[in-house]
C-alpha cells in the first residue's frame, strides 16, 4: 500500500472514530482547537492529514496515533535466506538487515575427531542458545558444556571457541552484535518502582 493510499484512508477513519464516540465536529473543534471546517475537510479527504492536526485529534479521542493513520502495510515476514557453510558449520541467517545485531541458526556437525580448541577474539558481543545436542564453549579460562535449553552470553574480545561436545551434532541460535551491543531478553516488562 502506497503512502497516498494510507493517507486516503485517514479521513473515513477519523469520521468513523468520531461518530463511534458520538462527538460532533463542533465539540471536537473545541477540544482540539482545530476549526470545524478543517476537521470536516480532513474527514472528507479534501485536506491532507498532517502530524500537527492528527496529534490533537488522537489525544482528544484518547487513541494511539496509529489508530488514526492505520497500521503500516506488512510485507511477507518470512526470512528466506539460503544456508551458508563455513568452517564445517551450516549457518541460516535469521535477520535480513545488514549491520547491527545479527541472528543465526547454526548446525555444528559431529566431528570424526574433536578439534583442539583454538580460541579467537574479535570486537562484539555474542549470545548463544542451544536448541539440541551439546555445545562446548571455551571462553577465556572456562571450558563448559551447554545442553539444550541453556544459554551463554559473552564479550567476544575474550578469546573463545565453540563446537559440538562430541556426542553428536549441536544446533543452536547465535545472536551477534559487532559493536558490542548486549542482548536483552525479557519474559515480561520490568516492574516499575
Amino acid at each position: 500500500m502506497s503512502t497516498e493510499d494510507v493517507l486516503t484512508e485517514v479521513g473515513p477513519r477519523l469520521r468513523r472514530i468520531r461518530r463511534e464516540r458520538e462527538v460532533t465536529l463542533a465539540a471536537l473543534s473545541e477540544v482540539t482547537g482545530i476549526s470545524v471546517s478543517t476537521l470536516s475537510r480532513l474527514e472528507s479527504g479534501l485536506r491532507r492529514p498532517s502530524l500537527e492536526l492528527l496529534l490533537p485529534i488522537a489525544q482528544a479521542h484518547q487513541v494511539p496515533l496509529d489508530e488514526l493513520v492505520g497500521a503500516p502495510p506488512v510485507g511477507d515476514p518470512r526470512v528466506r535466506a539460503e544456508p551458508v557453510r563455513r568452517h564445517g558449520r551450516t549457518f541460516w541467517p535469521l535477520t535480513r538487515q545488514p549491520g547491527g545485531l545479527q541472528a543465526y541458526k547454526v548446525l555444528e556437525p559431529k566431528r570424526a575427531e574433536e578439534p583442539d580448541p583454538d580460541p579467537r577474539s574479535h570486537e562484539g558481543y555474542e549470545w548463544l542458545y542451544v536448541l539440541s545436542g551439546r555445545l562446548r564453549l571455551v571462553l577465556g579460562e572456562h571450558d563448559v558444556v551447554l545442553a539444550a535449553g541453556e544459554a551463554a552470553e559473552f564479550d567476544t574480545r575474550v578469546p573463545h571457541w565453540f563446537g559440538s561436545a562430541g556426542e553428536g551434532p549441536v544446533e543452536f541460535l547465535s545472536l551477534f552484535g559487532p559493536q558490542g551491543e548486549r542482548m536483552h531478553v525479557r519474559a515480561r516488562p520490568a516492574a516499575r518502582a
